[in-house]
């Protein structure tokens, strides 16, 4: 875990392509002190990042992004309004790619879609 203490995995499910894995924040987590004082603020790259570490659990590899190609950040993650949140990733594996499609929610609330192409790395 590149960021310690930030998350915690609460339930993890994969089924063949699809994995749905259940995250707790830690809302007193240094990141969000600077991310904004008094009104924190999940920032875009550390979810990015937690879906890429969940990622390298499903498939057993270590994975580098290559390439975004749609980001989208469709609501505020407040980690003292919502600290619980939902990631449905579908998984494709080609040799040494490995492609996802996200979405992250939180209640009924759709916060972020993710479509990412990853290298495997050694």
């Amino acid at each position: 875990m590149l960021i310690e203490g930030l998350y915690t995995v609460r339930d993890f499910q994969l089924e063949g392509k699809n994995l749905k894995a259940s995250i707790h924040l830690n809302n007193n987590h240094d990141i969000f002190k600077g991310h904004f004082p008094g009104n924190p603020v999940m920032p875009g790259v550390c979810m990015c990042q937690i879906i890429k570490e969940l990622t390298e659990r499903a498939v057993s590899k270590n994975l580098f992004l290559s390439v975004s190609s749609n980001i989208k950040f469709m609501a505020i993650i407040n980690p003292d309004k919502n600290p619980d949140l939902i990631l449905n990733i579908t998984i494709n594996e080609e040799e040494d790619i490995v492609k996802i499609k996200n979405v992250s929610i939180f209640d009924e609330t759709v916060a972020l879609k993710l479509s990412a192409t990853f290298k495997v790395i050694a």
